[in-house]
């Protein structure tokens, strides 16, 4: 019976992993048992990253909205209680380009949602 050697599958996996490892500095990118570490460690940044990357536009998108409203005098939390009053379902992402780039639009909705508030 012939033995099975690893030789194939230890150099394909080290290449990719070290294909992975392009860019990272010394050892990180030479080395595999480093490169190994460093890039799993990458990995799951990238994970976690895409996650956050939706918490923070989720944010700017919310702030973008406070800073349109205080315009009108109204807060974030009372425009978009009545926006919910009137019916009106607009994302918070167009309501942030809105608030850029369509003033006059940003602000009818503006005045439908105190209207709903009754103020």
């Amino acid at each position: 019976m012939a033995r099975v050697k690893k030789a194939v599958n230890a150099k394909k996996k080290h290449k990719k992993i070290l294909k992975l490892a392009k860019g990272f500095r010394g050892a990180r990118s030479k080395l595999f048992r480093t490169a190994n570490q460093f890039v799993m460690k990458a990995l799951a940044y990238s994970y976690i990253g895409r996650k956050q990357k939706k918490r923070n536009f989720r944010a700017l998108w919310i702030a973008r909205i406070n800073a349109g409203t205080r315009q009108y005098g109204l807060s974030y939390s009372n425009f978009m209680h009545g926006l919910k009053l009137s019916n009106i379902d607009i994302n918070r992402k167009m309501l942030s380009e809105m608030a850029i780039k369509d003033p006059s639009g940003f602000e009818a909705l503006v005045k439908v949602s105190k209207q709903a508030l009754g103020k």
